[in-house]
């Protein structure tokens, strides 16, 4: 009882606090002018999030931390009124959020991906897999390999790899004993880090919409080798898998996976979704043919809403998508093919597959209550003018110091997308500045400034417990989310420390060709340096 009565009193205390301190700052807003809050872009801004996320992670309870910062956002806006407080989280918030034409195709999309993995499990597909799986793969390390490719393959979205990995994928890590927070992992760090740097990809298409006055897409892709934080990711989580190295809690809870516990914590936050692994007539093409159909589909659906079909090329077409609106296309027609195909094959009854629809719809629901709250706190964060703050620090620092503005921006970046759980709202805020800063003065270096945007964008996001796709990757992993956020954490912040030093180099260096290698031997001597300490996991029970 003792540890559960201190989490309740630390949430309740740091409630108090900060409304004791704010109280001191913030005015009511009077007259009939269209209504500022009084710390309308000053650090207050960022205090909703910072609290959401700092509960998170000392009460280790995700819906009541990100409903906490919520309601400060709400009482920061309108400066301590009951009324206006209650309408600004409800109307202007979690109503709002919900009746966004682009997160409600996301939550279809998730509802359906919920359902066809349902589908394909209890058509014994995804026993199937594994079984097949098993013959090929021997062990840990090649399990967590095959994890890593079917990752790098999925580039289109990170949604969409989170889930479509995870779904693939689980069957196979829980045989080879992989831990569910690794799994977690192993997911999230193919997901944004990769679509950052693949050309064709929903985040390429999000960049060089943000590029106003130049080529967009050519200017992605001259940044790629710049993203060292994408690309020390992939490195480090490479070669951690090939030299058997862990540290932090994720240690833990690898050591405790190879003696049978996948979770080392009670949390089954995923335990609605059951597994039929009864016997069934499920073959290997009961999960191939409909992870392949909603993969074409998904593209297909992306390129239709650039206008592709109406003659636009393929570049511009993905460059103009609307990527919830593709997703939840693709997966429909995905979810239509895959029950024709279990029709045809009589692997499933047509009632049997309608019963999966609501058993997706449970499995994804914490998910859908975290992202719902994820996305009203962003809109508190939002109304309180965080990005106007942050838009103003990083022009203010662009006066000297020039070669250090890389590094500087990414760490701006970091902070950014980590307090507001979003990479693409980073983007929309940093890149127009640096644009801005650089196109008449130095092309170069505004190319490496971009990419430290992208990179710093993309890391906050990796350890930010609100961000979308850290919450994709939990559901992917059906892993529970705060053990997915805390063993994460340490190895975003290695790539992270790592990323700054390269961003420093390059800013003096400005060429990939130095700047890059360097990164790589750092990142390379840090994980030798490591498993010298003796962070490596004992496969032997």
């Amino acid at each position: 009882m003792y540890p559960a009565k201190k989490k309740v009193f630390l949430t309740l205390g740091a409630i108090l606090l900060l409304t004791l301190a704010c109280s001191i700052t913030v005015m009511a807003a009077e007259g009939d002018a269209e209504y500022v809050p009084a710390v309308y872009s000053t650090f207050w801004a960022l205090v909703p999030p910072v609290v959401a996320i700092g509960l998170a992670l000392i009460t280790k309870e995700v819906y009541s931390s990100l409903f906490v910062g919520i309601l400060m956002g709400g009482l920061l806006y309108s400066g301590f009124q009951f009324e206006t407080t209650i309408t600004h989280i409800f109307e202007d918030g979690i109503i709002s959020v919900l009746s966004d034409s682009y997160n409600v195709g996301i939550l279809v999309f998730l509802v359906i991906l919920g359902t066809m993995v349902g589908l394909m499990n209890k058509a014994g597909g995804s026993a199937a897999f594994g079984q097949f799986a098993a013959q090929k793969i021997h062990n840990r390390v090649g399990a967590q390999l095959a994890t890593i490719l079917l990752g790098v393959l999925i580039f289109i979205d990170d949604y969409f790899n989170c889930l479509t990995v995870g779904s693939v994928m689980r069957p196979v890590t829980d045989k080879f004993k992989v831990s569910r927070a690794k799994l977690a992992y192993l997911i999230d760090a193919t997901a944004a880090p990769v679509c950052i740097i693949a050309p064709i990809s929903s985040w390429a298409a999000a960049v060089t919409g943000f590029v106003e006055g130049e080529d967009g897409f050519s200017i992605f892709i001259r940044a790629i080798p710049y993203n060292f934080y994408a690309i020390l990711t992939i490195v480090m989580m490479i070669g951690m898998v090939i030299m058997k190295m862990e540290f932090g809690s994720m240690r833990t809870h690898e050591s405790n996976a190879v003696k049978g516990d996948l979770y080392t914590t009670p949390g089954r936050p995923y335990g609605l979704a059951k597994d039929e692994l009864t016997e069934t007539k499920g073959k290997v093409i009961d999960l191939l043919i409909p992870i392949i159909s909603l993969i074409i589909c998904c593209v297909i659906g992306m390129l239709y809403t650039g206008d592709f079909f109406s003659g636009t090329d393929f570049v511009t077409a993905f460059s103009n998508s609307d990527a919830s609106l593709g997703l939840t296309f693709g997966s429909f027609f995905g979810l239509v093919i895959t029950i024709i195909l279990y029709q045809i094959r009589r692997v499933l009854s047509f009632s049997d597959c309608m019963a999966c629809i609501p058993e997706g719809f449970k499995a994804m629901v914490p998910a859908i209550l975290i992202l719902t709250f994820a996305w009203t706190l962003k809109a508190m964060t939002d109304s309180l003018g965080a990005d106007v703050y942050v838009a103003g620090l990083v022009e203010s620092s662009a006066g000297g110091l020039i070669n250090f503005l890389p590094a500087i921006i990414f760490v701006v970046g970091c902070f950014l997308a980590f307090a507001t759980g979003t990479s693409w709202g980073t983007f929309g805020i940093l890149i127009p500045i640096v644009v801005a800063v650089f196109e008449n003065s130095n092309p170069q270096l505004m190319i490496i400034s971009i990419s430290a945007c992208m990179a710093g964008a993309v890391c906050g996001d990796h350890c930010s417990p609100i961000s979308d796709t850290t919450i994709m990757a939990s559901a992917g992993a059906q892993c529970e989310h705060v053990n997915h956020v805390t063993t994460q954490l340490p190895y975003a912040i290695t790539a992270a420390v790592v990323s700054f030093v390269t961003y420093i180099v390059a800013g003096f260096v400005q060429t990939a060709w130095i700047a890059l290698p360097v990164g790589i031997v750092l990142m390379l001597g840090v994980i030798f340096v490591m498993k010298s300490m003796g962070n490596q996991v004992d496969e032997n029970k």
